[in-house]
């Protein structure tokens, strides 16, 4: 009975010191999972500040899902390397869709159009000989140029804002640093309370604080705002931002300058475009106005010399 009893004992020690280990390993485990998501959630929250351009396109790609699956089947392979050119990835840069889920989405939506339009131009043209194969080529062609168009019509867009807000900027970076603040703070300004007054040029600026926050150098994060835009004038300012985050000194002098030198600039650009609209105008009025000047003025001299004529003829 007393072994019975000390074995009894030995088990329920065992018993219960297994179930201790099984607490343990379940409390230990749900802490590392919670370390672990606590980890992940820090660094995709970091990798969608360090890129610029993640979250614009990620919140506009959640309703392209499919097709951003579509493209993902083609990356990495020859289809995405006969499809996406250098200039294609220049213009997925400028209109801040260069990333993976950007050109996934992009590669997608071109081999898409591509099968509907060489499906529509088998159902609509009745091709015959040679049109059998150029009007396949043809519409092959169109669906693929198509994205790339729409893609250059909006950098193309986006860069004539950047164009317009530059000087807004060149005057707000100006003030800013006239009150005392220094150019991380200007900047940081620039992308938190006077976004709305430069839009797209505010939003960049915001993402590349973002970036310097999270661990890149202030050339890094703003290598997108120089480079993506080709813009001499915005190359031109990013240098000087850099210079003075470098090595300090006084900035507003040279703002200063900038601005004056960038107005002038734009101004002269202005006349041109007036004298050329001019010229242009001259042709359009000897072409509408004066025939209908000279109707005006000779109606009547002509209506006046053709009854003349029918009078003589009775």
């Amino acid at each position: 009975m007393k072994e019975s009893a000390l074995w009894f004992a030995a088990l329920l020690v065992l018993a219960a010191g297994l179930a201790l280990l099984g607490v343990a390993a379940l409390l230990l485990n749900g802490r590392r999972q919670r370390t672990a998501a606590t980890l992940q959630s820090a660094l995709r929250s970091r990798e969608e500040g360090a890129a610029a351009p993640a979250t614009a396109i990620d919140s506009g790609s959640r309703s392209l899902g499919w097709l951003a699956a579509v493209g993902e089947r083609f990356n990495g392979g020859r289809v995405e390397a006969a499809l996406l050119a250098p200039e294609d990835r220049l213009l997925l840069d400028q209109a801040g869709w260069n990333t993976r889920t950007g050109t996934a989405v992009f590669l997608g939506l071109r081999l898409l159009l591509a099968v509907l339009c060489l499906v529509l131009a088998g159902l609509l043209f009745d091709a015959h000989g040679v049109q059998r194969v150029l009007v396949p080529l043809a519409a092959l062609a169109f669906g693929v140029l198509l994205p790339k168009l729409a893609l250059r019509s909006l950098a193309n867009r986006l860069r004539q804002r950047v164009n317009a807000e530059l000087p807004l900027m060149i005057d707000l970076l100006r003030l800013l640093q006239g009150v005392g603040f220094s150019m991380d703070q200007s900047l940081q300004t620039l992308g938190d309370k006077l976004r709305t007054a430069i839009p797209v040029l505010g939003r960049e600026i915001q993402q590349a604080n973002v970036a310097y926050m999270h661990g890149r150098s202030r050339q890094q994060s703003l290598r997108r705002l120089a480079d993506a835009f080709n813009d001499e004038d915005l190359r031109s300012l990013v240098q000087l931002i850099l210079q003075v985050h470098e090595h300090g000194g006084a900035v507003q002098e040279p703002l200063r300058q900038f601005s004056v030198r960038l107005r002038e600039q734009r101004r002269a650009t202005l006349k041109e475009k007036v004298g050329k609209l001019s010229v242009k105008m001259t042709v359009v009025m000897m072409l509408t106005l004066l025939p209908a000047l000279m109707l005006v003025l000779s109606g009547p001299a002509i209506i006046a010399l053709a009854d003349a004529m029918t009078r003589l003829g009775t």
